[in-house]
């Protein structure tokens, strides 16, 4: 066992504090890993504020985790001391089931272990990324190339593959119309994704006050989505919609825009439940799908395809005694476009 210092939520909707945490000792098949930096995901707020239902109080957040491995187990060979290396929202699965032989562990049907808030292996909870280290099973280490600036990377572990999964599943790529709804830590790494496929990309957002970022971004174009005017002249317009927001929309509206065949993804988790009228997808033979990260394989893809097109996310550099007012940032919508922790300020 190694105490490491780390930020925990002590319960429901309290503020971080700094606390020391005791991480497990490196076995055959794990990586321990000094945390450089670890991004502040929109589900670490939702977690800490109970949104999503009770949790294991206390707990330390984090799951866009990059850093430097320190010390490997006696059978690891995928990684060695002094290797750039990220973990993002899972630990462990079964490696069993179908889900987990075809690489889509983040549904493994014993249930996946979650970076923080879930029953590891040896019965504990899982702490997250806001600490200086933590030892993961090697299966479940990612290698960060080189070319990416490390910090900038953090959120693609989340971010990054939570948008790049869909892109990647429903096709977008030159010819096909994509539109991504919210231009915020998910929306702004979709847009920079679907551009690097060749996807001709619109921004939906609420209010055109980050225009001028989103066309920067890699969007074709960017429209408001409280003018009512732009659902008339989107009709039927898209091939795929990812929808990023974790607030409620109007799903029946945003269905309306998609083209015959074309398929809307939620990738944003919303506490409240959404509702639609089925005939917005009969209509069209329209699609409404969800999807959650991606598997281990497909998140070294994502992390490769964004080293060779240099796609990183725009973030915001702060010490972890920033944590509760990035939060609160957060939550008003104050950040572009990702808060990342340099978890040498937890020292």
């Amino acid at each position: 066992m190694m105490r490491v210092p780390a930020y925990i939520a002590p319960a429901a909707a309290a503020p971080l504090a700094p606390t020391i945490i005791e991480r497990r000792g490196v076995g055959p098949g794990d990586v321990l890993i000094e945390i450089k930096y670890a991004g502040i995901c929109h589900s670490d707020i939702h977690t800490v504020n109970g949104d999503w239902g009770p949790q294991p109080y206390p707990l330390v957040p984090g799951h866009e985790i990059v850093g430097i491995v320190a010390e490997v187990g006696a059978d690891v060979t995928a990684h060695r001391v002094g290797d750039r290396v990220g973990v993002g929202c899972m630990v462990g699965s079964c490696g069993r089931c179908a889900d987990c032989r075809n690489g889509d562990e983040q549904y493994c049907r014993e249930g996946m272990i979650p970076t923080y808030g879930g029953a590891d292996r040896d019965g504990t909870i899982t702490q997250g990324g806001y600490s200086t280290h933590i030892v993961v099973d090697a299966g479940f280490v990612l290698s960060v190339p080189e070319s990416l600036d490390l910090a900038a990377a953090a959120p693609l572990l989340c971010a990054g593959i939570t948008t790049y999964s869909p892109l990647r599943r429903w096709g977008a790529g030159p010819g096909k119309k994509v539109a991504v709804v919210g231009l915020g830590g998910l929306g702004h790494l979709a847009v920079k994704i679907a551009h690097a496929m060749g996807a001709e990309v619109t921004v939906l957002s609420q209010s055109l006050k980050k225009q001028e970022d989103g066309l920067r971004l890699g969007a074709d174009h960017y429209h408001a989505t409280s003018d009512p005017g732009t659902f008339a002249q989107l009709t039927g317009r898209f091939d795929l919609i990812v929808n990023t927001v974790s607030a409620r929309i109007d799903v029946d509206a945003y269905l309306a825009l998609l083209a015959v065949d074309g398929t809307l993804v939620n990738v944003g988790a919303p506490a409240e439940p959404l509702s639609l009228n089925v005939f917005s997808l009969i209509g069209a033979r329209r699609s409404y799908a969800g999807s959650m990260i991606g598997g281990i394989a497909e998140t070294q893809e994502m992390l490769d395809f964004c080293a060779a097109r240099n796609i990183g996310a725009d973030i915001e550099l702060i010490s972890a005694e920033q944590i509760n007012e990035a939060y609160a940032r957060v939550l008003a919508s104050d950040v572009r476009y990702r808060f990342v922790i340099d978890t040498a300020t937890l020292y």
